[in-house]
């Protein structure tokens, strides 16, 4: 089976040497082209957390060893063959973007690029070919890595199908207590919501643009928990250089950011309650409640960091409640291609068992189908 990158559009762009700066203030306030984080205050949300002592694994084209990456690059693997053996390189630029949006952290204040999670190690496992839709198997041997090398978060920006190998991969990163972020698609690829977004377990994530309204490239689903910006993206390039980017990939790297951000702050919390921070503080947009386009809203960095939520099971009227409560019945789910990977959900081990705290499938459901 193929695997498409959730990535429209990407405009490579040459880098500049100016005065050097380590401070992110200095960093942020003179690049505004990065407007995401502008638009979900991600220096108010660095006050609080930048990722510290967080292990984010990006399953991707590689990550070339780029100067804003330079502190938080560890050795990675190759998955498929043609790479440098450790994850550390990339002829595509999609996986440099994607480790950009979670970690990077510039010293060139003019056109450097900064990540939601700045102090967050990136873990680079080179399973997609570069300019090529990648394989469920790849994918599926990556996540184990990813597993068996103790990030705390996998990061994947492609979509596919669901075959029972890459289910197990998913289901064990979820059972070793991962946060997984996943793309739910581009709809340019397919209109339904990809996998592994459509597994309960991960967390599936649209796309808004620079008003907070669904971005126009985003799929929307059922299986849809929060969404994130996705359109203009400006992030790390190949070569030192940077480039901007459209397409749910991009808004699941920020989501994994956010989702490092709050383990940082707090270590001891459970994945599925990390998840729940990020959909329970989210700001709701379109009809009030979850819906297909927003999933719970808008992720909001700071009050995820910051808010009073309750457990899951024990929320109250000031948060957003699960799935599981809330008003409306279950639907099936769907799949899609995008280069990307999306699912949705997340199941947290309790006594041995899963609680599912986000959307149930549906008995019969059909696995997710792939699209070219």
């Amino acid at each position: 089976m193929t695997w498409a990158c959730v990535l429209i559009a990407a405009i490579v762009l040459t880098p500049g040497i100016s005065a050097t700066a380590s401070d992110s203030k200095a960093i942020f306030a003179l690049n505004e082209r990065q407007w995401h984080l502008i638009y979900l205050k991600a220096l108010n949300a660095h006050a609080i957390s930048r990722g510290e002592g967080v292990l984010v694994a990006v399953l991707d084209s590689g990550v070339d060893p780029h100067p804003d990456l330079s502190e938080n690059l560890v050795p990675g693997t190759d998955i498929i063959p043609g790479g440098s053996g450790n994850g550390l390189g990339d002829r595509d630029g999609h996986g440099t973007g994607m480790a950009g949006l979670i970690a990077a952290k510039s010293k060139d204040p003019a056109r450097g690029a900064l990540g939601i999670a700045p102090k967050a190690k990136i873990l680079p496992i080179y399973a997609s070919p570069a300019h090529q839709d990648g394989t469920s198997e790849a994918l599926a041997k990556g996540i184990d890595y990813a597993v068996s090398h103790h990030a705390q978060v996998i990061s994947i920006s492609a979509a596919g199908s669901a075959d029972a190998q890459l289910q197990r991969a998913i289901r064990s990163a979820i059972n070793a207590n991962i946060v997984v972020v996943a793309a739910a698609g581009n709809a340019s690829r397919s209109p339904l919501v990809g996998y592994p977004a459509s597994e309960p377990g991960v967390v599936a994530v649209g796309g808004s643009d620079q008003r907070g309204s669904h971005a126009t490239v985003s799929v929307a689903g059922p299986e849809i928990d929060v969404v994130a910006p996705a359109v203009d993206i400006y992030s790390t390039g190949l070569n030192g250089g940077y480039r901007v980017g459209t397409g749910t990939s991009d808004a699941a790297a920020i989501v994994a950011g956010a989702a490092a951000l709050i383990r940082s702050k707090y270590p001891h919390l459970p994945a599925a309650e990390v998840a729940h921070r990020l959909t329970a503080t989210a700001i709701d947009k379109g009809p009030p409640g979850r819906d297909n386009e927003y999933g719970y809203g808008v992720i909001d960095l700071v009050a995820a960091l910051t808010a009073d939520v309750p457990p899951i099971g024990f929320e109250s009227t000031g948060v957003t409640p699960p799935a599981s409560t809330a008003a409306g019945p279950d639907t099936g789910d769907g799949g899609s291609t995008a280069r990307g990977f999306a699912t949705l959900g997340v199941l947290l081990a309790a006594g041995g068992g899963y609680l599912v705290w986000r959307r149930r499938r549906r008995a019969g459901d059909s696995p997710p189908r792939i699209s070219r």
